[in-house]
Formats: C-alpha cells, structure tokens, sequence
C-alpha cells in the first residue's frame, strides 16, 4: 500500500499558510488574502514546471519569491540573495509540519494488518524523508520513492511503474492513497495500479472515495 504525502498524510496547506503568514510578518508586513492567493498560484506553477522537469528544485524556489517579493515592496535581488530569503520561509513552513490526527492511528491499524507499506511523493527526496520523520511516521514507511529519486514525477506513467519495480511488486497488486485526482487516481489507475481517492474535504465525490483514513482501515480485511 502507497501512500502520498502532502495532503495525505501532512497538511501542507495549512503548514504553508502559516509559514507564509509567520515570514511575512518577520519582514514587517501584514499577511492579507491577495498575498496568501499570489503564493498558492506561484508554488503550483512553479512547482509544476520543476515536476516537468523544465527548472531545477532550486530555481522553483526562486521564482515563486520573485512572483511575492514585489507584492511587498521587497526587492528582488540576486540568486543567492533569493535562495537566503527563501530560507526563511522554508523554517516558518517546516516548523508547521503535523500530521492530519487519523494518520498514526491508521498507519499502526495497517501495519497491524501486515500490510507493506510505502510512499511516493512528488518532490524533494531530503524534504520528504524530513517531513515523514518530522510528523512521526518515518518508522512505518521502509520504502520511500520520490519524484527525485525515480528520475519522474507524477502523474506520468513512469513514476508509477518505477515505483513498482522498485518496490519488487506487480502494478496491479499496487493500491495508491492519495488526494490529489488527477495525480494519485487518475494516473494510477492508468498505469496499472489500484487507487483510492482520499478526498478529506468531500468535495469530489467520486464512488469509493473516502474522506478520513480510518475508513480506509476499515474498508480492508
């Protein structure tokens, strides 16, 4: 069983609302709704171009600060300035790191049922082990596969099947939990996995989908 990270097991939207909101006011300003919308849109875009592999990690980073600085009146200096300056943001952000409160529960439920359990998470391989050992779930997870790690991301074929040949299992006994649609059930399904949609808001309302991780546990034998 293959679980997503953000979003799945840690809230990172709420983890980055109030890391923005925390770095913001470190350099002064008033944290508003325009500022807290202009970062959203600049991560995912920026995040996507990295994930497609058209910028480095790094320069994603720098990109969505040259998108925010100017919102606050900051200059925008050099790369070395901007990747200081994202520091910054970066400890406000990890500092609200949790877990959601069905995770450990769920997790040691599933170990107790002897399932294998693994994740594959778009992102930066340092930054997801952290936030795996961060929100207390590092031991429950021996495998850990990233897009950085496997050389592709999400939602193309290759990262599933990678990540099953990885792992040593066949992508049709591969179930995949996650919440993003497009990215953990959608592409899953299309690369030969088994997926179920957590969808913790209920706004898609896909059939089988579940909203809280302790129906999942329940759901399996």
């Amino acid at each position: 069983m293959v679980f997503d990270i953000d979003g799945t097991l840690m809230d990172h939207a709420e983890s980055a609302r109030a890391g923005l909101q925390r770095w913001v006011t470190s350099l002064g300003h008033t944290m508003n709704h325009d500022i807290a919308q202009a970062w959203t849109a600049a991560e995912r875009r920026h995040f996507t171009d990295w994930r497609d592999g058209r910028i480095t990690f790094a320069e994603q980073r720098r990109r969505r600060l040259r998108d925010i600085l100017p919102l606050l009146g900051e200059p925008v200096e050099t790369d070395n300035d901007l990747d200081e300056a994202f520091e910054g943001y970066l400890q406000a952000y990890e500092a609200a790191w949790q877990p959601y409160p069905d995770v450990a529960r769920s997790l040691a439920s599933l170990q107790g049922k002897s399932f294998r359990l693994a994740v594959l998470s778009n992102g930066n391989d340092a930054q997801q082990r952290k936030k795996l050992s961060v929100i207390g779930v590092a031991d429950a997870f021996p495998d850990v596969l990233t897009a950085e790690s496997l050389g592709v991301a999400k939602p193309r074929p290759a990262a599933y099947e990678r990540a099953a040949a990885a792992l040593t299992i066949p992508p049709a006994q591969c179930l995949y939990v996650g919440d993003d649609y497009d990215l953990d059930v959608l592409a899953a399904r299309a690369a030969g996995w088994q997926a179920i949609h957590l969808d913790r808001t209920g706004q898609h309302r896909e059939e089988g989908a579940i909203t809280s991780l302790n129906q999942l546990v329940h759901r399996l034998p």
